[in-house]
């Protein structure tokens, strides 16, 4: 007798109703911008990279793949009807300015805008003196 199994698609894009509002993580390392949108409670409705849109090697991180990785992840969100979104920026990296930029363009209304890139208060301690 065969076990019943419930379908995945169900539990997770079953919900494909109308968002009001997200918020978007911007996370920018030095190596790759990753951008995924959220509902308020923290469920993640799209998302894209710039490793996911084609780019490979030392092309994904530069501006112009988190401009195109920006632009994927929000595409599907003017579909399903989000009008206002908070951003959430992390990391250091190059994409971080052009990705923001990338989604006020979009018609989205932004409320909020935060960095929470951490900031070490002075840090490790450091290795000592070489000694020759």
């Amino acid at each position: 007798m065969p076990r019943l199994i419930r379908k995945i698609s169900n539990l997770r894009g079953g919900k494909r109703g109308r968002i009001p509002k997200g918020v978007i993580h911007i996370r920018a390392s030095f190596n790759n911008t990753i951008v995924t949108v959220t509902d308020v409670r923290g469920q993640v409705v799209s998302w894209s990279s710039a490793g996911a849109c084609g780019f490979k090697g030392a092309k994904k991180s530069t501006p112009f793949a988190a401009q195109t990785a920006a632009e994927n992840a929000i595409r599907t969100l003017i579909d399903r009807g989000m009008g206002q979104a908070e951003v959430v920026v992390t990391g250091p990296g190059p994409g971080r300015d052009t990705a923001l930029r990338a989604i006020c363009g979009s018609g989205l209304a932004l409320s909020l805008v935060r960095d929470i890139t951490p900031m070490p208060h002075n840090g490790c301690r450091p290795p000592k003196k070489r000694c020759i």
